[in-house]
């Protein structure tokens, strides 16, 4: 595993549209072992390959207990709507409001080729969708509203 240098804001391949896996090979599992080591060094709770400078529709996210590695994410169902307060590891610093689903149901390949299918709510939802736009080379801001520098608590110093 190894740490992967995170693309930001005006790096072009933030901008493209990520190719679908058609094979799981060694790469791929590297790649999904590598955006694990560089979420959690950078105390992330999703990542999208494209932020790691693969165009590659690969997502894994970490929400508390839950983790989820995705090749080739598709949402397949969504409903509702609410308004989150979002930022991104390839936006450093800002923070915007964007309305998401409320609900969504993603169907995805694991690491070991099997399709399966999930249901998130609330803040899991606008997570997947976050991350799931990365692949199309959609960044939050696009839609964002309120976009602002994220204030500091006192305990982040």
């Amino acid at each position: 595993m190894a740490l992967r240098q995170l693309r930001v804001n005006g790096d072009d391949i933030l901008r493209k549209k990520a190719k679908p896996v058609k094979e799981i090979d060694a790469k791929i599992l590297a790649l999904l072992d590598d955006m694990w080591e560089t979420l959690r060094d950078k105390n992330g709770v999703g990542l999208a390959a494209p932020q790691v400078g693969v165009l590659k529709r690969v997502v894994v996210v970490e929400n508390e207990e839950d983790i989820y590695e995705m090749i080739n994410p598709e949402i397949i169902a969504s409903e509702g709507t609410q308004t989150c307060d979002e930022a991104c590891l390839s936006v450093p610093g800002y923070q915007g409001d964007i309305e998401r689903p409320m609900k969504v149901t993603v169907q995805a390949l694991n690491r070991d080729g099997e399709s399966y299918t999930v249901e998130v709510e609330e803040y899991p939802a606008s997570i997947f969708c976050h991350e799931l736009d990365h692949l199309d080379g959609v960044l939050y801001l696009d839609r964002a509203t309120n976009v602002r520098p994220i204030e500091k608590n006192e305990d982040d110093e």
